[in-house]
This record gives C-alpha cells, structure tokens and sequence, in this order.
C-alpha cells in the first residue's frame, strides 16, 4: 500500500516528523517497506505563463516563447509540442537547478536568446512522462515556487502489509491506526447522500449471492469525460503509483484508495438489457482492459449484461464496456466480493490488480454505499452529471455475519505478561473502532466491525491491545516451567542416523517438492492416482506425489544435464495416497543412484554400480538399524523385469529395490543404468535392544558344505533352512563359493557353504556337531531338493 504523508496528514496530523510516523507505523506491526521523495531535488523553479509563441526562423520544430514569471517577461525556445499561448507551466528560471545538478543558463538556440526553460514531469523527476510539458491549472499563481505550488515537501510511504489486515489498504485505515497509536481524532470528508434528478435505475440480478452478496449500481447521465480530472487528485494518485487515465476511472481509483471499496463505471451504452452478476459459461471469452483476451472458467464470477460477460468480478473489466471521452451516461458498481470465490482467480489469468488485491483479503461488506456517494460527488464536481437513485440487491444471509468476541481482563494480564488498567483497555478497544456491547464481571463483550475481519477471538482482541499499548512496553519475562524429556524407545533408531548412514557411503541429500509433474508420475506409479491441487504453482507441478522417485529423478535429469557423470542421492520425505475420504501421508525413503561405483581416480576402475552394490549397502543398512529383510524377485510397472526386488520384513512388504524400466527411462531421457530404492520408514527404523553377553572362551567348529541345488533355488531360502535345523549355538553361515557348469547339469549350481557353532559354557563334542551338521544336511534335502556335491 503506497500513500502520500500529506494525504493521510489530511485525515490525522500527529506532531512526528517523516522518520518518526514510519517508526511508529512499523511497531503498530504495520512494517514501512520504504519511501521516497515525491519529486526530484530542484530549486528556481516557478509558475510561467506563455504570453505568446512564435515559430523559430531557422527550425521548423522550435518555437519563441514569451514567457512570464510573475515579475518579468523572457524570451524561451522551446520545442514542446503542446506549447500554446496562455498555458501555465513549470518555468526553470536562469541560475535554477533540476534534478541531477543540472543548471539553467542563458543560452542561444539556432541564433535565438533563450533566457530559461520550459519543464516537462520527466525533467522535474515527477513521472517519466516526456511527452510534452507539464500543463498546470489555469488559476495557478504565476510567479509562485512550483514547489509550494504542488505541495512537493512530501514523500511516498510505502507500507508492506501482512494479508489479515486488509483494512489498512486504504487512507482511512491507516489513518485510523494513526489516530489511535497517537490518541487523536481522525477527520475524513462528510459523505452525504447525492439526490437523484432522475429516475432511471439499473437492472440488476445477482444470480450467484454466495459469491456476491451485495451489488449496488446507479446511472449517472450526462457526464463530459473530456474533461481532466483537478491537478490535486493527479497527484494524489502519481504519489499513490497509480496514473491517471480519466475522470471516471481517477475517481473510482481515488475513492478505492481513500476508502478501501474498489468501484468500476461501466458506459451505460455498450450494456445490453441489464446487468447479471453469475458465474461464467464454459468457452466464454472476454476482453480485458488491458487489450488481454481471455478464455473463462466456469467458477470464474463475472459481471455480464443480458448478452456477454463485461468483466471479471473484482479483478478487471472488459475493454468494450469501458468509458471513454464518448461516454456520455454512466454506470456506476460497487460490490462486495466474497473474498474465498475471488481467491487465485486473478493469478489464474496472469493478472493482479488493486482491486483483487483488496477483494481477496477482504474488503469491508458494509462499505459499498458510502463509497458510491462519495464517487457520485467527486465526479459530479469535475465531469457534471445527473444522478440517479442507487439500486442495491443485497442477500443478507450470505454477508458475513457481526461477530461479537467475550475478552477477560485476567486473560489480558496472561498473554500480556502485566495487568492493564480496564480504563486504558476500554480507550484502545473504542478508538480501534470496536465497539464495547457489555461490561462483564471479569472483563468485556466486545462487537467486531465490518471493517476487522482479521478479528474473531480472544486472542486477536489481545493482539490489538498488545501493539497499541506498544511493544517496547511490555515486559521481558523468561518463561519457567519444567522441561521433561520426551521418551524414546530404544528399539527405533532415529531418522538422522539413517541419513548419516547414506551420508557416510557418499550419498548426497536431496529435498525435491512434494507437488510433482503428472505425467512423470503416471510413469513411475501408474496404478495410483495422485492428488491434484487446486491451485498448483504451475502445470508440471500440479499433484502431490505418491512416491519420492518422482523428484529425485528429475533431479538426475537436471544433473546428467549438466555433465555429472556420477549420481547418489537418497531422500526422506511424505507421500500422499488417497485412502477413501483420507489422505495418508507416509513417510518414506528413496534413493536414486547413476554412473560409477566409485569415484574416478587412477586407483579406481570405471565400474559402474549395479543392482547388487546397492543391495549391498541395503543389507549393511538394515544390519545397522538391527531387522532382517528378504529380497524377493518380483516385478514393478517403474522397474526392469529382471532386475526387481521386492523388500519383505516378517512377511510385510517394506519396498522396492531395481533398475529404472528401459521404457520408462528413454521417456524421461535419462542416460546409463538408473538403480533405485523406495522405502517405508516406519516399516525399516524399528529394530532391536542390543543384548551384551560374554564372549565364549571355548573353542569354535566349523564344517564346510557343499550342495547342488537347482539355480531357481535363492540363497535366502537354503539359509534359512540351514539355521532352522543347525541348533541354537550355530553362530554364523557362510556361503564361500557358487559355481555353475555343465558338469552339474542344466539349471544347477553348486553352492558351498561354512558353518559355525561355539558354546558358551562348555566344549562341543564331535557327536553333537556331526548330528547339528547331518540334520541341515537332510533339511536341505528334504525341503530344496539339494544333493551333496562329491
């Protein structure tokens, strides 16, 4: 919100200088994001006169000027094509300075005197206005500082304000904050109501009140929109950063910022029938002010006449309903906009605009009348015009309903950290504008306004009386309280140290969004349907992902693009599937790896990592976190066919591990083999208690194995056959040697394997073992088929 010190000065007129007001601003929580001077730095500039002008002798784009500056006449060359006999203008007397150290001497132009120059808005810093001079009111004051003239001691302030207090986007509610913050009356302009002198109305149907529960419109004939609007208002607006365009567009601006109520002015002569205010229909274009042509959506809100739509309700009006120096009667609108219907329609056709931007946060919905009698005043004092009676289509049920807050005195005293006089919380409460409906035993009932949305608690009633009262006013006090400790099972081993764990083999962290591009996601999880958003940031991030593969894998795009030949990234993160009505969020951990097993150097090869290097450090993963977890061949729509595992704990599938599917990499134009991993972090991190037992001091026995068993036979199964029937001292199993040939036969391999067995307490004797060793041998018989290799 930007404004002038000296308009909102009008309305309240503390004793702070500049620096001090915005210091004040900015501790009410009203945060000053800079300001700036209205004007460039000049001095010896005055009101001129044009007396006379006469071409130059010897160039065709020059003139002669006459030129009065109140105390004497001068002769000027000037080339401005709107230089005219009469004119008051800015005049730069010999010996002034303009903005950037620039000096006005006498001169000759063409072999003319020139004692002076004429100034345009761009040469005084004003405006990058170059078009010609600036033309000044005819009842200026030849000869006075044009400084003093135009009120230039003054600066733009411009004030970066938090979305809930979206009563302050106006004059009046900063000026009201001022007021307050100082203790002193605010005086605004008496707003009257306009007599009609005619009877024409509007008509008006409001077919979607939910989205609109207010609507007023009025006719205003006869106007002459050839006429500019006052000097006065121009700059208010220059200073606010809005141009002038119009009369009837200056004044509905002007009134928006002065007020807070956006308005429009349609010309009553390119309506057709009436006005409706409804949605719009689908394939429904219009074109915008601002030369745009734009496709509508149907929950786009719009107002129409009886034959097309006219404009985007509270964002933009169309260009063939606008005014323009033709325009002889006028249409008059001022609404209330629900703020929820208005939310991202503007950002979805690529605009914002002063008007969205106040609808969307909420715009007083008992402003609309005041506003459009302060209009109809302005513009019958500048343009003339015949008023109507104002036609409002209200539906009461759908405006916001008077929200009434209890405050207690005790609560104050909490939140605050001291107790302030019930006299001083009743001051603040009333010059706020809020109003005190009942004094309670312990406290009030206080009745919000219409122009304080953002107030709806106990607690934003306190806030109000915290950053009034002043926040350098409270106290500091340090909480006290005991801080417990959070208890933590032991058994579940903490995120991090998975991270460090990843870390440590050279991975690299990646946090990608947690919105995804479609179709990516269609490829990596086809049987799920993601979440779509309802205002995504952009088309190719538009659903919630429902695996982490999605992000990562773009981000080896972007990396392979950029000529990293070696890839390792794992990441941690949500993913949202839908259940039923419900969103789950799970939470997962993924991994994506490309390019060499090692970095390349002149020790290392330039092997790159295959499916068991990260099965590897998967195993090594889970014997850290203390679970067991089965590989099991399986198949997955993302995953080659060959090269899947699914991840198996105690009989529940736990995740995926594989090579990216051919198809699908050439798809996302990957290079080299892409290896992965997906899974559930609440399945993974939840092991065991480590249990510390003395080391046996008796020796171990080993005995050596060697089987052939069929090669469809996975080495998980003979394992956990083998220590099924081995006894409970068996210590370790190994598998030292496979070996496949034809000697064995078509689809065998042999397989040798080491067995271990120690006792705590005591020596195994040689019959215990060879029965412990006998009875595996048997099992793997029996149950895989397996023969004793001779």
């Amino acid at each position: 919100m930007k404004f002038s010190e000296q308009w909102l000065r009008e309305w309240v007129n503390p004793a702070n200088d500049t620096q001090a007001l915005m210091d004040q601003i900015t501790m009410a929580g009203l945060e000053v994001d800079g300001f700036e001077p209205v004007a460039g730095k000049f001095s010896g500039i005055v009101v001129g006169e044009v007396v006379s002008v006469s071409p130059h002798p010897d160039a065709d784009k020059l003139r002669v000027c006459q030129v009065s500056d109140g105390a004497q006449t001068v002769q000027v060359v000037c080339g401005a094509p709107n230089v005219r006999d009469g004119l008051k203008v800015p005049f730069a007397v010999v010996g002034a300075v303009l903005p950037g150290d620039f000096k006005i001497k006498k001169a000759k132009l063409r072999g003319q005197p020139s004692e002076g120059m004429l100034c345009s808005e761009s040469e005084l810093g004003l405006s990058d206005s170059h078009d010609g001079l600036m033309e000044l009111p005819d009842d200026a004051p030849v000869g006075q500082e044009l400084s003093e003239f135009l009120k230039l001691n003054d600066v733009t302030i411009d004030v970066d304000l938090t979305p809930n207090r979206s009563d302050c986007l106006s004059i009046k509610g900063i000026a009201r904050e001022v007021g307050v913050l100082n203790s002193l009356v605010v005086e605004g302009p008496e707003i009257l109501p306009v007599e009609a002198v005619h009877s024409e109305v509007p008509d008006i149907a409001v077919k979607d009140p939910e989205g609109c529960p207010r609507y007023l419109g009025r006719i205003l004939r006869n106007v002459d929109l050839s006429i500019e609007s006052p000097l006065w208002m121009q700059e208010k607006l220059r200073r606010s950063g809005i141009r002038s365009i119009d009369a009837a567009v200056d004044v509905t601006n002007y009134v928006m910022l002065e007020l807070g109520q956006p308005l429009h002015a349609f010309d009553r002569e390119e309506i057709e029938g009436g006005i409706v205010v409804r949605r719009a229909v689908q394939g429904e274009k219009l074109v915008l002010l601002d030369g745009q042509e734009v496709e509508l959506t149907p929950d786009t809100l719009v107002i129409a006449d009886h034959a097309k739509p006219i404009a985007i309700a509270g964002v933009m009006g169309g260009e063939h309903s606008g005014v323009s120096e033709r325009t002889r009667d006028l249409i008059l609108e001022a609404a209330y906009f629900d703020p929820i219907t208005l939310a991202g329609k503007a950002r979805h056709y690529g605009l914002h605009t002063d008007a969205s931007h106040r609808f969307e946060r909420g715009v007083d919905y008992e402003l609309a009348r005041d506003a459009m009698e302060r209009a109809t005043a302005l513009l019958m004092s500048i343009v003339g015009g015949e008023p109507g009676d104002i036609v409002e289509v209200v539906s009461k049920q759908d405006l916001p309903e008077d929200c009434t807050v209890d405050l207690r005195e005790t609560r104050v005293a909490d939140v605050l950290g001291l107790e302030i006089d019930r006299t001083t919380v009743e001051e603040i409460l009333t010059r706020l504008g809020l109003h005190i409906d009942k004094l309670l035993k312990d406290g009030w009932r206080v009745h919000v306004p219409s122009f304080r949305p953002d107030i709806s608690i106990e607690e934003d009633l306190i806030e109000e009386i915290g950053r009034i009262y002043g926040y350098n006013n409270l106290p500091v006090t340090e909480p006290t309280g005991s801080l417990g400790l959070r208890p933590q099972e032991e058994a579940v081993r903490p995120v991090s140290a998975i991270q460090s764990y990843f870390v440590a083999c050279g991975y690299q962290e990646a946090i990608t969004y947690s919105f995804v591009d479609p179709k990516v996601q269609g490829l990596i999880d086809p049987e799920r349907e993601g979440i779509a958003l309802a205002n995504p940031i952009s088309s190719d991030l538009s659903v919630m992902r429902t695996s982490l593969w999605s992000g990562l894998l773009k981000t080896v795009a972007y990396n392979q693009n950029r000529q990293q030949p070696r890839i390792r990234l794992f990441e941690t993160g949500l993913r949202f599937v839908k259940d039923g009505d419900r969103i789950d969020q799970q939470p997962m951990l993924a991994g994506v790896i490309a390019g060499g097993q090692l970095p390349e150097n002149w020790a290392n090869g330039r092997r790159n990592a295959d499916f068991f290097d990260v099965k590897g450090e998967l195993e090594s993963l889970f014997q850290l976190l203390g679970i067991e977890v089965q590989f099991l061949a399986s198949q997955h729509p993302a995953l080659h066919p060959g090269q899947t595992a699914e991840l198996m704990r105690d009989g529940e599938h736990v995740g995926w591990l594989g090579t990216l599917h051919p198809q699908v990499q050439k798809k996302l134009e990957l290079n080299g083999t892409i290896l992965m991993f997906e899974l559930f972090l609440n399945s993974v991190v939840s092991g065991y208690v480590p249990n510390f037992k003395d080391i046996s001091k008796f020796p171990e026995v080993r005995r050596d194995l060697a089987i052939i068993i069929g090669s469809d036979v996975g080495f998980a199964d003979v394992e956990r056959v083998a220590k099924k029937h081995a006894g409970e001292h068996l210590t370790a199993l190994r598998a030292f040697d496979v070996y496949e040939g034809e000697s064995l036969g078509e689809g065998n391999r042999s397989l040798a394997l080491s067995l271990f067995w120690q006792h705590p307490e005591r020596t195994l004797n040689e019959e215990e073992v060879h029965s412990l060793f006998n009875g595996v041998i048997d099992a793997l018989r029996e149950e895989l088929g397996a023969t004793l290799r001779s």
